[in-house]
């Protein structure tokens, strides 16, 4: 029989970590500033990916960094 203490238990994200919070931070900001504009235009430019594809890609990615931003605000990570 296997006996886990609470050391043991699996964490899934540790945000404690400056390196994580600063990895965060810069996904963040990665993917609110440079999801919608440079990606879309590599996927659109230079992997000819239709037009609307790159958009609606672009779109989502910035969607994706705002709902990080959320989760970072809600942790109390980024004031």
């Amino acid at each position: 029989m296997i006996i886990k203490s609470e050391n043991d238990s699996m964490r899934t994200f540790d945000t404690d970590s400056k390196f994580i919070k600063i990895l965060l931070v810069l996904t963040t900001v990665f993917l609110i500033f440079a999801g919608p504009t440079y990606i879309s235009f590599l996927l659109s430019e230079v992997f000819q990916l239709n037009y609307l594809a790159s958009v609606v890609i672009g779109f989502s990615l910035f969607l994706l960094g705002l709902f990080l931003i959320y989760f970072l605000v809600r942790k109390k990570i980024f004031a």
